[in-house]
């Protein structure tokens, strides 16, 4: 697997979020700015809510920034047969023969981005998925409650 295109795949996830978070914090503070948004009692709220909504936009934003700065400068490591899951791995599991991928980052968790053709989910260590993985190696089993999964492929 060339690591160098899963990341490209990556940071273009993460940029089009950017993208999206950067329009609804504008737009949040177009509404919180707007001449009908001015309360005239002092019950009325809905300019100082977009005011709001529009600050946790812009800090969300700023988060998924150096995010995307982090990942671009994160060493992702090859793994060979016989090597646990760490932190950089993209590992296969298997559900009653079924297989999904995940990629075991440092932030992140939760975004799903396509790759080739595929779906990986970002997990995280802290993630009670992702501290199942760390140091499992192939064949090794991830009990998880209700589900078992069947550790396939660490790349």
């Amino acid at each position: 697997m060339d690591k160098n295109l899963l990341r490209q795949a990556l940071l273009e996830k993460l940029q089009a979020d950017l993208d999206m978070l950067s329009r609804a914090a504008l737009m949040a503070r177009e509404e919180a700015t707007h001449e009908e948004s001015k309360a005239t009692t002092k019950y009325e709220t809905h300019g100082q809510e977009a005011a709001y909504l529009a600050e946790s936009q812009a800090n969300l934003a700023g988060e998924m920034r150096d995010n995307i700065e982090f990942y671009k400068t994160l060493e992702l490591p090859t793994f060979e047969i016989g090597q646990p899951v760490a932190v950089g791995a993209v590992i296969t599991l298997e559900l009653r023969g079924r297989p999904s991928k995940y990629f075991l980052g440092p932030r992140n968790g939760g975004v799903e981005f396509a790759f080739q053709d595929e779906t990986i989910m970002i997990v995280t260590p802290q993630s009670p998925l992702g501290s199942e993985l760390l140091g499992k190696y192939i064949d090794d089993v991830i009990h998880l409650p209700g589900r078992s999964f069947r550790v396939a492929a660490i790349e």
